[in-house]
């Protein structure tokens, strides 16, 4: 085992701690496609998550996505995805991944989906594949993060009780209505008790934020992590429509609707997917570094989500050497997207790489969008990141 394997070992363990971390993607794609402005022969690489962004990306018809993941337990979900829509009409389809129960899965997962996953995931999911046969428990409340969607309903059912409004608030037809009622449920949600609970760091773990992205926001933003997070539920929730916001739906109802949930779950993009769109998806699992290190063709987009901020601190060498893989192996035109829990990523200013055989500082070689990600990031319907970024590689 190589030092950088064992170093991104103990980084893995240190983040996800060998579970499902994430059910469905943070992320917001609408930004990321306005973002990347994919083409036909771009080649994308994303971490996957929970693979909803990757199958998104692919509905621009680029040449190839490559979802590349550490935990092996978020590329066993997207591989579900994938072999669910293959072998499931559209009706089970949604049932499974909208709703988030499939009544007979077990049975449909035998017979239809097993034999389309690789040797690491069938043996995942013959375990757990019953997260879909619970009605009173969708699978948005399994995994670590569903673990927290989960307490956060109990919040608001039982200790709260405040579901009618939230209800009101998911359904409300203009900004000024959505205004009204988060007043009333901003008083009876955000309480000492909530405040207390969401200070942890445990409570932020469930998330997959680790300690060093917490510090980064303490440090950064005015009033520290409880402000932030804050501020982030009121832009959301009075000041950006919710009526198209599923990131936040699934978590408060433990479902999407057809009406409002990932661009993968919609039948005529399901049926895109299913004639062709599939097969230019290839999941990896491995790091960054480990996989462009191994592809062997450009790579002209990369979307790093925000695990730079993982890496800020103790595992620093890791970060570079990351990035000597992205220079080595981009594209002409190479774009890449990331986004921090902090305001700034200044640790990147410090990053030394080797371009043509000479050592050259990271900003000198990025060309970034500020105007364009300016504009973009307050849209972000997730709205959990301080900052976001759109950079070129230069010429």
């Amino acid at each position: 085992m190589s030092f950088q394997e064992w170093i991104s070992g103990r980084v893995f363990r240190y983040v996800h701690g060998n579970n499902l971390v994430y059910n469905t993607c943070w992320e917001d794609p609408r930004l990321d496609r306005k973002a990347m402005n994919i083409g036909s022969q771009d080649r994308v690489m994303v971490i996957t998550s929970a693979g909803c962004n990757a199958l998104d990306y692919l509905l621009n018809g680029p040449a190839e996505v490559f979802a590349v993941d550490m935990n092996p337990r978020q590329n066993a979900l997207l591989e579900l995805k994938t072999a669910a829509i293959r072998g499931l009409d559209y009706g089970d389809f949604f049932k499974m991944f909208g709703e988030g129960y499939l009544p007979g899965i077990g049975k449909l997962y035998s017979q239809k989906l097993r034999n389309n996953l690789n040797p690491w995931s069938q043996k995942y999911w013959d375990k757990y594949i019953t997260f879909f046969n619970n009605p009173r428990r969708s699978f948005y409340f399994r995994g670590t993060s569903g673990g927290f969607a989960r307490a956060i309903n109990f919040y608001i059912n039982k200790w709260a009780r405040i579901r009618p409004q939230m209800n009101e608030l998911l359904a409300a037809k203009s900004l000024a209505e959505q205004q009204e009622i988060y007043t009333v449920v901003h008083k009876k949600i955000w309480t000492p008790a909530m405040k207390l609970a969401m200070a942890r760091d445990t409570t932020m773990s469930m998330l997959g934020v680790p300690k060093a992205q917490r510090q980064q926001i303490d440090k950064q933003y005015p009033g520290g992590i409880l402000k932030f997070i804050e501020d982030s539920l009121e832009a959301v929730f009075a000041k950006l429509p919710i009526h198209d916001n599923y990131f936040w739906r699934v978590y408060i109802n433990g479902k999407y609707t057809s009406q409002c949930c990932p661009e993968y779950l919609r039948e005529e993009n399901y049926n895109q997917l299913r004639n062709g769109l599939l097969d230019r998806l290839f999941i990896h699992t491995d790091s960054v570094q480990g996989f462009l290190e191994k592809v062997d063709r450009p790579i002209t987009r990369l979307v790093l989500l925000d695990h730079m901020d993982w890496l800020s601190d103790r595992y620093f060498p890791l970060l570079e050497s990351e990035w000597q893989a992205i220079i080595n192996r981009a594209g002409p035109n190479t774009r890449i997207l990331w986004r921090s829990g902090g305001l700034r990523t200044d640790f990147l200013n410090k990053v030394q790489v080797r371009v043509n055989g000479q050592s050259r500082e990271l900003p000198d070689i990025l060309k970034y969008h500020e105007q364009l990600a300016a504009e973009l990031h307050p849209l972000d319907r997730v709205h959990t990141y301080g900052s976001f970024y759109i950079a070129d590689l230069a010429a």
